[in-house]
């Protein structure tokens, strides 16, 4: 049997065949069924539920009482708060079968997903965006948006290290702003973010 490079807690069940990455640690009362793709370097706290057909990629943060259904699509550096809710369904009904109608959601690079929000499925959430505490998202939501209530709207942009940008939500002119943790540089026009030069933190 090979050599497992990933830490899964005696409370916890994994199903195979399943692929998780080197350095990936599930905790207490977690369940992964068989299917599920994990990348390297992942975190799971107690009581996470992966479906199937989920793919995860690298050093995603998933907190306690997270369940993340079938079609729903984790690129890497990904933080998902304790409690948020992903969806698949738009209209489930208890006795009429769907899954043949599940909606993909799509996860961007480096996203965060603040505690107790949900996700309305067949979305994307772009990259860098940050969904407030609590909030419901119904629609796409831009790369680096900031997004919080309900439903969920764009209220202002954050840099890549997690720091809010001092930009609006909107400028039909072009308006720059420098992080003022990292010191990447930013242009908005309209209601798009686009990076002029990203640092490390």
């Amino acid at each position: 049997m090979a050599e497992k490079h990933y830490f899964v807690h005696p409370s916890s069940i994994v199903d195979e065949p399943v692929e998780i990455g080197a350095g990936t640690k599930i905790w207490h009362f977690c369940h992964v069924m068989s299917g599920a793709k994990i990348g390297e370097r992942c975190s799971f706290g107690q009581n996470v539920f992966i479906g199937s057909r989920v793919v995860i990629g690298n050093n995603v943060k998933v907190q306690n009482n997270v369940s993340i259904y079938d079609n729903v699509f984790i690129e890497d550096d990904v933080f998902c708060g304790p409690s948020m809710v992903f969806t698949n369904v738009v209209n489930p009904r208890s006795h009429i079968p769907r899954k043949d109608e599940y909606r993909d959601t799509f996860v961007k690079k480096g996203a965060s997903i603040g505690a107790n929000a949900t996700i309305v499925c067949g979305i994307t959430l772009g990259q860098y965006c940050f969904v407030g505490a609590g909030a419901v998202v119904t629609h796409d939501v831009p790369p680096y948006a900031l997004v919080v209530g309900i439903p969920a709207k764009v209220i202002g942009w954050m840099c890549h290290c997690g720091i809010r940008l001092d930009l609006p939500a909107r400028s039909e002119a072009p308006l720059e702003a420098r992080c003022s943790n990292c010191g990447s540089r930013y242009q908005l026009i309209d209601q798009t973010l686009e990076p002029l030069e990203e640092k490390m933190p």
